[in-house]
C-alpha cells in the first residue's frame, strides 16, 4: 500500500526532532506555524512570504498586543518552516509593526523572604526550590537534571543544555547535599520497583537510546526528580517515567508564598533572580556570576546590578534626617 506524503505540520515535526529541539520547542513551533496558515486562511506557506509574515507580525503587536518575546518567538518558528523544512530563501527584511519591548526590573526577595517561603514547603517542592535559590538553577534545569550530573565529591552540579550544545558547572549548597542523598534514595527504590514491573526505562536525548540500547534503564540516566507515576512519551508513545511536571511545583510554591504573607509576584525564576542578586551583594565579579547563570552575554547579567541600585538604594532621601 502506497504511503500517503506527509502533512507540512509532520514535517517540521519530522525536522524538529531530526535536531534534536526539545518537546517544548515543538509543541512552540508547531503552534505558531499552525497560528501563521490560519491566519492566512489555509493558504500553503510555500505561497506566501515576507509580506504574509509581515502581516502576521503585525497582527500580534498590533491586534493581541503580545510581549516582544512573544512576536520573536513567532517569527523564530515561522523562519525555521521556511529555512529548515520548505528550504526556501526569505528576505529577512521583515518590517513588521514590532511589539515593544518592556523595561521591568526582575523581582527579587530578600534572604528572609527566601527563607520564609521555604518554611512553608515540604518535601520534594521544598527541596527544589532549595536547589534553585542554591544553584541559580532554572527551573526546567533543575526538573531534567539527572542523577550523573551531580557530583557530590567535587560538590557540583553539571547543567545541561537542552540542545547538546553547551554545557556549564555550578556548585553543589553542601547545605543540601545529604538531603539530595537521601532523596536520590528513595528515587532508586522508585526505579528498581519500576524496573521488577518492566518499565524503569528514561528518554535520553540525541539518539543515545539507539546507540546504547540498555542505558534508558541505567540509574545513572533517571532523573532526579522524577514524577509520581509512569505515562506515554508523547514522542515514542513508550511507557515510562518522566521528571517531576513543572505545574507540580508552580503550584505548591503559589500557596507557600500566600502562607507567608508575602506581598511580591515570585514564580520558580525568582529565585534565580535572588541567588544572582545576592551574590552581586556579597561582592561577587559579575563575571563570576555571569558564568554560574550561563548568560552568554554579560549584558544579560548587568541587569542585576541595576536591581541592587532599585529605590535609590546607597542615596539617602532628602526627607531622611
Amino acid at each position: 500500500m502506497e504511503q500517503r506524503p506527509k502533512k507540512l505540520l509532520e514535517q517540521v515535526q519530522d525536522v524538529i526532532r531530526l535536531k534534536h529541539y526539545s518537546y517544548q520547542t515543538e509543541k512552540t513551533y508547531i503552534y505558531w506555524i499552525r497560528r501563521y496558515i490560519l491566519f492566512h486562511n489555509k493558504r500553503h506557506p510555500k505561497d506566501m512570504g515576507s509580506p504574509e509574515i509581515e502581516a502576521f507580525l503585525t497582527h500580534l503587536a498590533v491586534n493581541e498586543n503580545v510581549a516582544a518575546s512573544t512576536q520573536n518567538q513567532a517569527l523564530h518558528a515561522v523562519l525555521f518552516l521556511y529555512k529548515e523544512v520548505l528550504k526556501q530563501d526569505l528576505d529577512l527584511k521583515v518590517d513588521a509593526v514590532r511589539a515593544k519591548k518592556s523595561k521591568y526590573l526582575p523581582t527579587v526577595l530578600t534572604k528572609e523572604e527566601v527563607l520564609l517561603i521555604i518554611q512553608k514547603l515540604s518535601g520534594v517542592h521544598q527541596l527544589l526550590v532549595r536547589l534553585l535559590y542554591g544553584t541559580g538553577l532554572r527551573l526546567n534545569e533543575a526538573l531534567n537534571l539527572r542523577v550523573k550530573d551531580i557530583d557530590f565529591a567535587q560538590n557540583q552540579i553539571t547543567v545541561r543544555d537542552p540542545k547538546g550544545n553547551e554545557s556549564r558547572v555550578t556548585m553543589l549548597p553542601e547545605s543540601i547535599a545529604e538531603e539530595l542523598k537521601i532523596h536520590l534514595q528513595s528515587v532508586k527504590i522508585i526505579h528498581n520497583q519500576d524496573l521488577e514491573k518492566g518499565y524503569g526505562s528514561v528518554y535520553l536525548p540525541f539518539a543515545l537510546e539507539r546507540k546504547y540500547v540498555r542505558a534508558k534503564y541505567d540509574w545513572i540516566w533517571q532523573f532526579v526528580f522524577p514524577s509520581g507515576s509512569i505515562s506515554k512519551d508523547p514522542r515514542s508513545s513508550e511507557v515510562r517515567r518522566h521528571h517531576l511536571h513543572e505545574s507540580s511545583l508552580q503550584k505548591a510554591l503559589k500557596q507557600a508564598v500566600r502562607q507567608a504573607g508575602i506581598q511580591k509576584k515570585v514564580g520558580c525564576h525568582t529565585f534565580r533572580h535572588s541567588f544572582a542578586t545576592h551574590l552581586l551583594q556579597n561582592g561577587y565579579d559579575i563575571r563570576t556570576v555571569q558564568e554560574l547563570l550561563g548568560h552568554k552575554d554579560v549584558k544579560t547579567t548587568m541587569i542585576y546590578t541595576h536591581v541592587l541600585n532599585r529605590g535609590g538604594r546607597g542615596v539617602r532621601s532628602p526627607l531622611d534626617p
